[in-house]
């Protein structure tokens, strides 16, 4: 596009023109030991903290400066601090390479900086390190990266167990979830108990809750960023683990020492091959479930200036049912699929690029029945994505970053096939076919030393295409038919203005569209929830978030504290019109109402960063509603994962360098839900009637974990270590309701029909214990 053109020529003319006053300082931050470029690592001056910059999502930092000399200050969590005095009167190329040393002080939940909690623009940004996450209790003992987010403030659980969760009153499908840039659709296994994230292939996790920057689009609520390992360019390494449910296994190493390396991690399930022997002869012979994931990445550096990656993921969760006295057998295979190829290219010491080439597909299949009646289903997604983006450092007082983005979505709904004796069926839904595209440019601004402000413009489009026929009108359109556009200018901006060197004030806005909808009857997103996208009939979600913020740190930054409040609006929320019936013979889009909704709340955090005890303490105070015309008259009513109240405490104890122990312990309000209002019988057939929506709640939610994770050599230079893991999930064994049924029965005299419900709990107190290794050549 023409204006690209015109930005990279004034960005270079610009660069050109700035290094007649200035000298810029360039170059990455790598892990001494693999190789790795660190994401996030801070680099400012001794002298001046306020003058500095970080790495980013490559590792690469630029710094314009005049001549002089300096000492520069890196620092990055879990890393020692490393300092380099630099006589500068050119510009300079410095790659720096730091050490993990820091185990007593680690960071728990990562910063960019010391002082980032109050020096950054942005607001509810949070980095988790790995490691850390490693240690938390976990469900079975399965360490999972979307389970932890649920115990930070704004970040609500989809229900008992479940790695689903809300933002500060946006839906589950409002989290745009990205794996090395990939959208992740579905990303649960087993019903959404367990996350796709395998942790041994994670390198870094960021979620953004408050003003999205503009490089991220397509989503109202937030931002969950994952990036893959990249692999070890100097050795050979390898770890993993064996816990009770699963197992997992990653190698890593140079291809060409230096340049090129490879990481490769897979992990499955086996509760259920290992029961197979005592379902031999039964009635269920047959039946198993298992879920796997393999995580591979590449990269080569060609030279200073170039280096290409590749990486991908594959999961499936396979379910297969057996049953021999009913003559009733299905299979149910479900998952998703990624590859992401990445160019990064360095014009110059100020000018970075970064060009991708996406695929990403999710697809949930279900094949059964019995003898006589045969069933098959088929849903899915695919995605082929284009971007561009690129980071400018035009001085010390700007950091600008703008790019382009092309999404070719196709979305499948449930297409059924049926057979019975000699009778076919087929619903033949004509697939869905959509182009998205995005421009976006932003710009960090460091007005003065106080005062800090982001300021940016994502412009988005998204044109529906044929073949399709209007429900509106019935006017057909043909093959690649442009059907209906639109289009949303997305404006962000947030600011930071320093109170005192411990303390700030932060403000930020953000204007939000969404495409893709999806629509579920459930508390938490299923393997069978369909995807849709805006047609002529189904506009886009729109949103805007305000929010502000107090920000200070004590005792040298070792505690930080944190208070916000939001208030966000949504438009065109979309949801099932009451008298809804799943029929899967229509499209699904012609069974939606249309309306609005609103969250706001208050979100407070204190951390303790070092030390032997660390952790966080987090509250959260909220409230979401939406409003539907055709539902109750447009009567405002709490969204069924409104939460008004939602308490957190994690605490990481290190008693010695062989003996971590670490506790959990959440509180909150319980889901809403919509309480049956009674029932009554018409000959033989129970017809029930509703209260009003979500008008009643189940009892309040509160859950104790603990887990000790025993080193048994923590010193040991040997190429070989391991370490082992004691959880227990639940406790006290607190039966926390997942959900509501009602059963009702007919007095035959009365002929009165009485309603009962009942609460169903799924996990009760749960042990678990993993061993874990890991190896250096």
């Amino acid at each position: 596009m023409r204006w690209i053109l015109i930005i990279i020529l004034c960005v270079l003319a610009h660069s050109g023109w700035s290094q007649s006053e200035k000298y810029t300082l360039s170059g990455y931050i790598r892990d001494a030991d693999s190789g790795e470029e660190l994401v996030g690592a801070n680099l400012y001056l001794s002298s001046e903290e306020n003058t500095g910059t970080v790495t980013n999502s490559y590792g690469f930092y630029s710094l314009t400066l005049r001549e002089g000399k300096y000492t520069i200050r890196i620092s990055y969590a879990g890393y020692s601090t490393q300092e380099v005095e630099l006589d500068f009167f050119r510009d300079t190329t410095l790659n720096i390479k730091l050490t993990s040393g820091l185990t007593m002080d680690e960071v728990v939940i990562k910063a960019e900086s010391d002082d980032e909690n109050v020096s950054s623009t942005r607001m509810g940004t949070i980095q988790l390190p790995i490691e850390d996450i490693k240690k938390l209790p976990a469900l079975m003992g399965e360490v999972d990266v979307l389970k932890s987010l649920q115990l930070l403030p704004g970040v609500l659980s989809a229900t008992e167990g479940t790695s689903g969760f809300f933002v500060r009153g946006g839906a589950a499908d409002q989290n745009l979830v990205l794996l090395d840039d990939a959208t992740v659709y579905n990303p649960g296994h087993l019903l959404g108990f367990f996350s796709v994230f395998n942790a041994d292939a994670i390198k870094n996790t960021t979620l953004i809750k408050g003003s999205l920057p503009a490089k991220y689009g397509g989503r109202l609520s937030s931002v969950v960023d994952i990036q893959m390992k990249e692999g070890n360019n100097k050795r050979w390494a390898a770890q993993g683990g064996i816990g009770l449910v699963s197992s997992r296994f990653s190698v890593e190493g140079p291809i060409v020492k230096d340049k090129a390396s490879f990481f490769l991690s897979g992990r499955r399930t086996y509760v259920l091959d290992l029961a197979q022997p005592f379902l031999n002869g039964g009635n269920f012979e047959g039946t198993n479930y298992y879920f796997y994931d393999i995580n591979a990445k590449m990269n080569y550096r060609i030279s200073d200036k170039d280096r290409v990656y590749f990486s991908g993921y594959f999961g499936r969760d396979i379910f297969r049912f057996q049953s021999s006295s009913q003559d009733f057998s299905f299979d149910l295979p479900y998952g998703n699929s990624t590859a992401t190829l990445r160019w990064n290219h360095l014009f110059s010491d100020k000018l970075f690029m970064n060009i991708s080439a996406i695929y990403n597909n999710y697809e949930f299949q279900f094949e059964g029945g019995q003898e006589s009646f045969q069933a098959a289903l088929y849903s899915g997604i695919d995605d082929y994505s284009l971007k561009a983006d690129w980071d400018y450092y035009p001085s010390t007082n700007h950091f600008i970053r703008f790019g382009v983005s092309f999404i070719h979505h196709q979305l499948q709904p449930q297409l059924i096939t049926a057979t019975t004796g000699e009778v076919d069926f087929s619903n033949d839904l004509l697939t869905k076919y959509g182009n998205e595209y995005a421009f976006y440019f932003q710009d960090e601004w460091k007005v003065n030393s106080r005062l800090t402000m982001q300021l940016g413009l994502r412009t988005s489009f998204f044109t529906q295409l044929g073949p399709y026929v209007s429900p509106e009108s019935g006017q057909e359109f043909g093959d690649g038919e442009s059907v209906i556009t639109y289009w949303t200018p997305e404006p962000r901006a947030s600011l930071r203005y320093k109170l005192t060197p411990l303390s700030s004030f932060k403000a930020g806005i953000a204007y939000t569209a969404q495409y893709l909808h999806l629509v579920s009857n459930s508390t938490s997103t299923l393997p069978i929830d369909i995807w849709v996208p805006s047609t002529e009939r189904v506009a886009p979600q729109r949103g805007i978030q305000y929010a502000l913020g107090y920000f200070r740190n004590f005792f040298s930054n070792r505690y930080e504290f944190s208070a916000e409040v939001y208030y966000r609006d949504l438009y065109n929320q979309v949801d099932y019109r009451d008298d809804y019936v799943n029929n899967p013979s229509n499209d699904v889009e012609l069974d939606f109402v249309f309306g609005d909704g609103r969250a706001y709340g208050l979100e407070l955090l204190l951390k303790k960063k070092k030390g032997d005890f660390t952790g966080w303490i987090s509250y959260t105070l909220s409230r979401t509603e939406r409003s539907f015309e055709e539902i109750e008259g447009g009567r405002w009513y709490p969204a069924f994962f409104d939460r008004p109240h939602d308490f957190s405490f994690v605490g990481i104890y290190q008693i010695s360098p062989k003996w971590d122990v670490n506790g959990t312990f959440v509180f909150g309000t319980g889901n809403t839900y919509t309480p049956v209002a009674g029932a009554y019988r018409i000959e033989d057939r129970v017809n029930v009637f509703y209260g009003p929506r979500n008008s009643a709640r189940l009892i309040p939610y509160h859950r104790f974990d603990l887990s000790v994770t025993y080193t048994p050599r923590p010193n040991s230079e040997k190429r070989f270590a391991s370490t082992w893991n004691f959880s227990i999930y639940n406790i006290y064994s607190r039966m926390n309701p997942t959900f509501i049924y009602n059963s009702f029965d007919t007095d035959r005299e009365s002929g009165i029909v009485e309603s009962k419900a009942y609460r169903v709990s799924l996990f009760p107190i749960i042990p678990s214990i993993s061993w874990n290794f890991k190896w250096n050549q």
